[in-house]
């Protein structure tokens, strides 16, 4: 039970900050990314925002075993820049560069997004059930 309060409440906290620094406003987004064009710094006291808590957060873990819930930290990942980092890092930003929103902001904006959220939302779906099948099929092609 304890799990399910903290994360409703880091839920909430995430969305709602997804909301207050507009991260939810395709336009916004667009324009972050509009680097030759009307660029928008503003997201960048939001990225600012996001990763000093976390660097924060990953030194307080490295002291300890277990999370507050008493689950165990997941391990770390491998450093190595292989294929499937790459095309998935270049898929997602295509995704977020043409639409504006990355899922977390796509699920929240769900309920104002109109038809072209729901489509997002669909299409981000389907992606997510093709991504093994696809990855799988890209290791055979690298083994070859």
């Amino acid at each position: 039970m304890q799990r399910i309060v903290i994360s409703a409440l880091s839920g909430g906290l995430f969305g709602a900050g997804l909301l207050v620094s507009g991260m939810t406003d395709t336009e916004k987004v667009q324009g972050w990314l509009d680097v030759f064009g009307a660029w928008d710094p503003t997201l960048a006291f939001v990225l600012g925002g996001a990763i000093l808590p976390m660097m924060l957060a990953w030194h307080l873990t490295t002291r300890r075993a277990r999370s507050f819930v008493g689950s165990p930290f997941p391990e770390k990942p491998d450093p190595k820049l292989g294929h499937n980092l790459v095309i998935g890092s270049v898929l997602f930003g295509a995704g977020w560069g043409l639409v504006g929103l990355c899922p977390g902001p796509a699920i929240a904006s769900l309920s104002w997004g109109g038809t072209g959220g729901v489509v997002f939302i669909l299409s981000m779906i389907a992606g997510m059930l093709l991504a093994n099948p696809v990855r799988i099929r890209i290791d055979q092609l690298a083994a070859a």
